[in-house]
This record gives C-alpha cells, sequence and structure tokens, in this order.
C-alpha cells in the first residue's frame, strides 16, 4: 500500500505536500524541461534568431531605403536645378537670337539705305557728268559757231575783232 499512497499521495492534502508528490511532479518537471529543451527550445530559439535576423535586415532594407530615397531627393533637386538652369539658358539663348536678327535687320536696312544713297549719288553723278558733257557740247556748238562768224567776216583790227566777240556773246546770251 505504501506504492498507492506514494502514487494516490497517501490522503494527504495538497496544501501539505508529501515527500512523493514532491518526487514524481520534480521527476516529471525534470523529463518534462528534457524533453522541451531537446525538442521545443532549440526550434524556438531558432525561430526567434530567425525573426530577429528578419526584423534586423527589414530595419537595415528601410535604412537603405531611406537612404535611396534621400538620394534620390537629392537627384530630383539637381535634376530640377540643372532643368531650371537649362530654361534659363534657353531663354537666354531666344533673347541674344532675337536681339542678334534684329541688330541684323537693322544693319541689313542700314546697308540698303546706304546702297540706295550711293546709287542716287552715283545717279546723280552720271546725272551731273552727262549734263556738263550736254554743257561742253553747247559751249563747244557756240564756240564752232563764233569761230565761224568770226571768221566769216575778215576783220583787220584787233579791236573790231574783240568787239565783234562781245556783240556775238550778247547775243548769245539773250537767245
Amino acid at each position: 500500500m505504501n506504492i498507492m499512497l506514494l502514487f494516490a499521495g497517501g490522503g494527504a492534502s495538497i496544501i501539505e505536500p508529501s515527500i512523493g508528490l514532491i518526487f514524481w511532479t520534480t521527476l516529471i518537471f525534470l523529463l518534462f524541461w528534457f524533453l522541451m529543451s531537446r525538442f521545443a527550445f532549440k526550434p524556438i530559439a531558432g525561430a526567434l534568431k530567425e525573426r530577429e535576423d528578419s526584423i534586423s535586415e527589414s530595419l537595415a532594407a528601410a535604412e537603405r531605403a531611406k537612404e535611396e530615397m534621400a538620394a534620390l531627393q537629392s537627384e530630383n533637386e539637381r535634376i530640377i536645378t540643372e532643368a531650371r538652369e537649362e530654361k534659363a539658358k534657353i531663354l537666354r539663348e531666344a533673347k541674344e537670337t532675337g536681339e542678334r536678327f534684329i541688330s541684323e535687320a537693322k544693319e541689313k536696312a542700314k546697308a540698303d539705305a546706304k546702297k540706295i544713297v550711293d546709287d542716287a549719288t552715283a545717279e546723280i553723278l552720271v546725272q551731273k557728268t552727262a549734263a556738263l558733257s550736254e554743257v561742253k557740247n553747247q559751249v563747244g556748238l557756240i564756240a564752232v559757231t563764233m569761230a565761224e562768224k568770226v571768221l566769216g567776216k575778215e576783220l583787220k583790227e584787233r579791236g573790231d575783232q574783240e568787239t565783234y566777240v562781245s556783240e556775238l556773246i550778247e547775243q548769245i546770251k539773250l537767245n
């Protein structure tokens, strides 16, 4: 019966544990602890280690993503700055091109005006030359006419010749 008391607790109460209850409780606890350490603690520790590694990798990935976002943001700011500079450059070039076209048009207009003035001056010169030539021809014709008339009348004295020439000049002025 001692064995039975040992297993049954021999009428002892739970509040007052007996040696058998302490023995069996300790034995079952040690056996449970051994089985748990053998089959459960290692996989649980491995799972916890995996979870810790996964969390560490996720944190590292998040940090890398944060750094990449900062790099992308700075890259975007650089691109925006370059775009603004390019815009300013294009506007400046367009303004310079417009000013150059205006300047070229003014220069062309000045050159055309100068050409027109030069052409007019040349035409005036040609007209002047033609008029002078005409006057010379007229003077030559008058001189020939006077010479014919002078030669036609034979004057013996020089004073008479000068008087006759003066009379002819007066006649030509009147015509």
